[in-house]
């Protein structure tokens, strides 16, 4: 049989014609429209996409007549022109201050060689160089890394990671009054307001402790043998700026180690250089089981989270293959940029002694609050902190007025609690171009958290400001305030 005579019969077909613009385009504002936005379209998407609900203090505080046009180093700069001295840094977000130069060329750099961003299915060398560095600050066997994009996230990670190793028999999780350790749903079982709590299903596998509280800590330890965690932040952030005496962490160290506890510290807010050593915990010579850091870790430039852990922690809970991928890292965790960001930042961390220099200007900053103190001692009830993390606690309103007034405002002081301290914020921004943060439980707290760049000039403006402010007396803040309302 002879083989049929075969022609080429594929039949040419012309590819269809593709309409580029067959999904219709919605109206979109450009970056050149946004950037040029005024205060009043701002308000409006606010309200219509935002929050409204924020709105309200916003507008207590005189946060929202101002539109940012930029910003560098200590200082916000308005759309009038007008710098704003920042001692609020983002609660602890800007360590390096407002887009430091070296932070700006490598991210510039990156993006000049279109290096890689996302590389999840390959090993990132931008990730394994900032995982060696963050192991080489940290002291102990602190060296296996997990990154994210949050202190939430690096929490979350931090608690499950400890969960794990702990084991199924010791569930349990102790935790601490006025504690804040974020807002997503697994450590809001173990962040202690009843705001973030609202109404929603939490977990629980927790037991509450006091702040402090070693005798506390012991007699639950001794109590339930189900406990197999407890986090701790080393300073309490939204609690008001609150730490523990020294020899607690040497005695929670011990008790930890007696009872087989994992000790999770979380230094998202105290940590990175702010009190003047890298970690807080630094300062008892302590080595936690687990820590967590994210606000400054990104040089206010990338959203950076990292828990660091002991390897043999690690190891226990995700160590083979099997377990690996339990808690691998989301997509976004340890992108290209932002790793690199993370890179400078801790080499500008050291090269620029931002450590040493939150130590001596803290303790300065420190030094000329308690001089107010002492000067107005019916306004101010207590200065504390430590490094560049400062919390400045005024009396109740009815201790800062004459005394034939106290008895009658004192049954409205829980009530009042956050007016003073909201007031003199607002005329802070209003009339002396300054702003301050405030404390999520103690609500008569300001919270002083500049970056790590700040100078004693810097202090000195804002303190002297203070100063001012606070010389008028209570009668005219109050009154400088209302007006501020309708003005």
């Amino acid at each position: 049989m002879t083989k049929p005579e075969t022609t080429n019969t594929r039949a040419i077909v012309d590819a269809p014609t593709l309409t580029p613009n067959a999904t219709r385009k919605p109206k979109l504002i450009s970056v050149e429209e946004a950037k040029v936005m005024d205060v009043a379209r701002m308000t409006d998407l606010f309200k219509a996409h935002q929050n409204p609900g924020q709105l309200h203090f916003m507008k207590l505080l005189g946060f929202h007549k101002i539109k940012v046009e930029r910003a560098e180093g200590m200082y916000y700069i308005d759309q009038n022109g007008r710098k704003i001295l920042d001692f609020f840094g983002g609660f602890g977000s800007l360590a390096f201050g407002h887009n430091h130069p070296r932070l700006l060329e490598a991210r510039k750099k990156f993006q000049d060689e279109k290096r890689h961003e996302i590389a999840i299915a390959f090993m990132s060398q931008y990730q394994a160089a900032f995982a060696h560095n963050l192991a080489a600050c940290s002291p102990g066997d602190l060296d296996m890394v997990f990154l994210g994009s949050s202190g939430s996230e690096a929490m979350e990670a931090a608690v499950k990671l400890a969960e794990r190793a702990a084991g199924p028999k010791r569930p349990k999780i102790v935790y601490a009054e006025n504690s804040f350790h974020g807002k997503t749903k697994g450590v809001l079982a173990i962040t202690d307001g009843q705001l973030y709590r609202g109404e929603f299903k939490l977990t629980g596998n927790t037991v509450k402790v006091p702040f402090g509280d070693i005798d506390a800590i012991e007699n639950a330890f001794k109590s339930d043998p189900e406990i197999g965690v407890i986090v701790l932040e080393t300073i309490q952030g939204g609690g008001g700026i609150v730490q523990a005496a020294p020899e607690f962490w040497t005695k929670l160290r011990a008790l930890c180690d007696q009872y087989g506890v994992i000790w999770v510290a979380d230094e998202v807010q105290c940590g990175y250089g702010r009190t003047g050593r890298f970690y807080a915990f630094e300062h008892y010579n302590v080595v936690p089981d687990i820590t967590a850091l994210a606000k400054s870790l990104g040089g206010g430039k990338t959203a950076m989270g990292a828990m660091i852990a002991k390897r043999d922690i690690f190891m226990k809970a995700y160590g083979t293959p099997k377990t690996a991928m339990i808690h691998a890292p989301a997509t976004f965790g340890g992108m290209g940029e932002a790793c690199a960001t993370s890179i400078e930042a801790l080499n500008v961390l050291y090269d620029e002694g931002l450590i040493d220099n939150a130590a001596d200007v803290g303790d300065y900053l420190l030094d000329r609050l308690n001089a107010l103190k002492a000067k107005y001692p019916q306004i101010i009830k207590d200065v504390r902190g430590r490094g560049l993390m400062v919390g400045l606690e005024f009396q109740d309103f009815s201790q800062t007025l004459p005394m034939v007034l106290r008895p009658v405002v004192g049954m409205l002081d829980d009530k009042l609690k956050g007016s003073l301290s909201g007031f003199v914020g607002a005329l802070l921004l209003r009339d002396y171009d300054c702003l301050v943060a405030f404390t999520e439980y103690n609500r008569n707290v300001i919270r002083l958290e500049p970056p790590l760049i700040c100078q004693r000039e810097h202090v000195d403006i804002f303190v002297d400001a203070l100063d001012k402010l606070l010389g008028r007396g209570i009668i005219s803040i109050v009154k400088d305030f209302v007006k501020s309302q309708v003005t």
